[in-house]
């Protein structure tokens, strides 16, 4: 379902129309039996990197294709709507290639943006800790300065694919805290396959090509190229991520929206019950009509965070907003277009129901609804601090 309210410049219609039709010859049949394999999509990514999609918004000098977060928004957006929400677009080009292009020395951009914008490289992203949840001053994984470089100790929790990464970029703390009490973080770039690194799957409802996995730092040796940008200024760098993980995030939900009614306006038009279409009646016809209102709401919500972003202005409001109500509005025309097939929608053969715990897990991560409430009652409406 295509909206006159979603303007697209000629140059990202094309890449609209390009995008689509590269992920749709896959399909949502592909990418549900990559979920439930849980292999990697690897011929997928591989022609979304080929074609420039996954590094779009990157740096030219490294290998991207020197566009915007909107065009990443576009094209991610639109991989989902062909039915294939694809998570590590927002973690590996989105959170980790925006963190680097931003903030990495020109050795550690060169080694790695390259790769991540053709697909060759992926990188995860390590942030949670079990008993940190969202607030990162309470990160415990520390890296100790040792000779030129440092040694990382510590777990982080519910980091997505990382058995499927070359590195994982890292949240650590210094050992010692500061005058006010709090340690400052750093950012490191630890290779996968470096000495004391390991992990194990966190079991989940999740129907997706990522597994998820706690990571073990066991006194891990990194050297000075590793950090990124400058040390004990982490939390500063890891927001050049954060906005676009939202952004990003946000497009993952819109496309799984579209996608879903895509189908079951189809369904609505051609199941016939009594010889007239179901979708005749208003009680099928304007919940959809709904969820059309609602997913191109959160739409244009979303790329104005994406135009913010790319201006260079304040895109945190925006950002975080988007992110919630294109979540919300996801798994309410999910859930309508499931109800619209009635008992077709629980069967697997209709390629809806395998994606209801993704629309659901984007509640919750990469930001809670609770955070994001948070927020807009701290920053945009000047109430009191709850934390």
């Amino acid at each position: 379902m295509d909206s006159s309210l979603i303007v697209d410049s000629p140059e990202r219609a094309l890449l609209r129309q390009a995008v689509g039709q590269l992920v749709g010859g896959y399909g949502h049949a592909y990418f549900a039996d990559c979920a439930t394999r849980h292999v990697e999509p690897t011929e997928l990514w591989k022609d979304l990197g080929a074609a420039g999609f996954l590094g779009v918004h990157l740096c030219a000098e490294y290998g991207g294709g020197g566009g915007t977060m909107t065009d990443l928004a576009v094209a991610i957006e639109e991989t989902a709507t062909q039915g294939c929400p694809l998570l590590m677009s927002v973690i590996s080009p989105a959170i980790c290639g925006t963190i680097l292009d931003k903030h990495g020395s020109h050795e550690m951009k060169s080694h790695w943006l390259p790769g991540i914008a053709d697909g060759s490289l992926k990188m995860a992203f390590a942030i949670t800790e079990p008993d940190a949840g969202s607030n990162s001053h309470l990160v415990t994984t520390t890296a100790h300065p040792s000779g030129d470089g440092w040694r990382v100790s510590g777990t982080k929790y519910w980091t997505s694919a990382i058995d499927e990464a070359d590195g994982v970029l890292v949240v650590a703390r210094r050992p010692e805290p500061e005058p006010n009490g709090k340690h400052a973080l750093s950012l490191f770039v630890v290779p996968t396959d470096a000495p004391g690194l390991s992990w194990t799957p966190i079991p989940s409802a999740l129907s997706q090509p990522e597994h998820q996995f706690t990571v073990f730092f066991d006194d891990v040796a990194i050297g000075p190229e590793a950090l990124i940008g400058v040390e004990g200024q982490g939390l500063r760098q890891v927001f050049a991520g954060l906005n676009p993980e939202r952004i990003t995030a946000a497009c993952i939900s819109n496309g799984i929206a579209r996608y879903a009614l895509n189908k079951a306006v189809r369904y609505a038009c051609e199941r016939q019950v009594w010889n007239t279409p179901i979708g005749a009646h208003q009680g099928v016809s304007h919940p959809l009509a709904e969820c059309y209102i609602g997913t191109q709401v959160a739409r244009l919500t979303t790329y104005r965070a994406a135009e913010l972003y790319d201006l260079g202005l304040e895109a945190g409001e925006a950002s975080n907003i988007a992110k919630f109500v294109s979540a919300d509005s996801s798994l309410r025309t999910l859930d309508q277009a499931m109800q619209t097939h009635g008992g077709n929608g629980m069967s697997l053969e209709y390629g809806l129901a395998d994606l209801w715990f993704v629309a659901r897990m984007l509640k919750t991560a990469p930001v809670s609804r609770e955070m994001v409430l948070n927020f807009v009652a701290q920053h945009s409406l000047k109430l009191p601090a709850s934390y």
